[in-house]
């Protein structure tokens, strides 16, 4: 579990004062070893290990030892379910009271931070019993947060056509002006897809204000008519998880890519399993979209909820899955849950590089493809500060099998 870190301090005028850190000895994934100095919630500099010492200032840097660690840009949780995270084991009727809903939103919130997502995206349901309630609560999760992770949510209406759709719509507007800054929904599940659609890119058009969307995707004239729809909306649409595309004919499946990729659309891939709102068989055909020039995000969906009973909150296993089973290369594979996410939820892109922003994230491990696999230790920077940290140590009885073989084993040093 991540650490309780102290509050950092905070100037006169009440903003948050960053601390030089400065991160020794640690691995990229071109193999080079470095020190990267932060500065102002950026990269101040990048060189060889052991050149780098003080702040651009002169004053001295705290130092973090990352020996033994590859150094990446943070992950993003591209698709999370904040209200109804963690209730898989719970009895009787879900509890969605607002005291409720911010513990387990900030539970699985922190969860995610701890495996290293400093941004998130959180579809939450607006309309119906629930009314206004849970995007609330999530809201003040979003405020608590504050710091630690960035927090987007997104409005999920039921309905939008029809008479009962009248209220939706007024619920979805309400939404936007309380704080949900994405307009989102399950067209699938209205009387007049076509007509769901046109509402939310309408609404969303008039705040200025990303879609997603989800979706299925099984059936082809439907997705052609949303991605035709869809095309030109800026700030973007996505739609997720799309898991129908693999279940139709290649033949079909390839035109509906080669659609999406033409509107500009992203793909939010769930490899960790759906959520309620959609269809959970099966994963998008990732390959296939790659290969049509779709731009690929991936997320964790549900989280310990009525319609996933499991999940890690693990942006590294979705990457980890993609690979494994997807056939995408390490670095393919990560990048849908780091670059390729962030940029799909608005955040500055991040390198390891001087000026980029300092999000990053440690994991104890030689290479990409070993980190994905056994990434059990982990330091989380947001904003330039050590946020969260996870460490683990793995320990064998003795036994003459590791006598003068030098087998490696994880030590208990921590980095200071």
């Amino acid at each position: 579990m991540p650490d309780r870190q102290q509050q950092p301090p905070r100037s006169p005028s009440g903003q948050t004062e960053t601390a030089a850190l400065l991160l020794c000895g640690a691995q990229l994934t071109d193999g080079r070893t470095v020190d990267v100095r932060l500065g102002g919630g950026r990269i101040e500099a990048v060189g060889t290990a052991g050149s780098l010492a003080a702040g651009a200032s002169g004053a001295r840097a705290a130092k973090v030892d990352l020996r033994g660690y590859l150094l990446l840009p943070a992950p993003a949780e591209a698709h999370a379910h904040s209200d109804t995270a963690l209730t898989a084991d719970g009895h009787g009727p879900l509890a969605y009271d607002d005291q409720s809903i911010r513990r387990r939103a900030t539970e699985a919130a922190l969860l995610q931070l701890g495996h290293g997502a400093t941004a998130l995206r959180s579809h939450v349901r607006v309309g119906d019993v629930l009314g206004l309630d849970a995007l609330a609560a999530v809201l003040e999760v979003r405020r608590s947060l504050r710091g630690l992770a960035e927090l987007a949510t997104v409005a999920m209406p039921r309905v939008l056509t029809g008479a009962a759709g009248a209220d939706g719509l007024a619920m979805l507007r309400d939404a936007l002006k309380m704080g949900a800054s994405v307009v989102g929904g399950c067209p699938d599940a209205d009387p007049d897809p076509t007509g769901y659609v046109e509402a939310v890119l309408e609404l969303a058009s008039e705040h200025g204000c990303p879609v997603d969307l989800h979706t299925d995707a099984a059936d082809p004239a439907r997705l052609a008519r949303l991605a035709a729809m869809a095309g030109g909306l800026r700030p973007g649409v996505a739609l997720g998880p799309c898991g129908g595309l693999g279940r139709l004919p290649s033949a079909v499946a390839s035109r509906a890519a080669d659609q999406l990729a033409a509107a500009g659309v992203t793909v939010m891939c769930l490899p960790q399993g759906g959520c309620g709102s959609a269809d959970r068989r099966g994963t998008a055909p990732v390959r296939l979209l790659r290969a049509a020039g779709v731009r690929i995000a991936a997320g964790g969906g549900a989280l310990r909820d009525v319609s996933n009973p499991v999940g890690r909150g693990d942006p590294l296993e979705a990457a980890y899955l993609l690979a494994s089973r997807c056939g995408l290369r390490p670095e393919e594979a990560y990048d849908t849950v780091s670059c390729a996410a962030r940029d799909a939820l608005g955040l500055p892109e991040v390198r390891v590089e001087a000026g980029f922003p300092a999000e990053l994230l440690a994991v104890r491990g030689d290479g990409l493809a070993g980190a994905l696999s056994l990434a059990y230790s982990r330091i989380v920077i947001h904003r330039g500060r050590v946020v969260a940290r996870t460490s683990a140590v793995r320990e064998y009885c003795d036994s003459a099998t590791e006598s003068g073989l030098e087998l490696p084993r994880q030590g208990r040093e921590e980095p200071s």
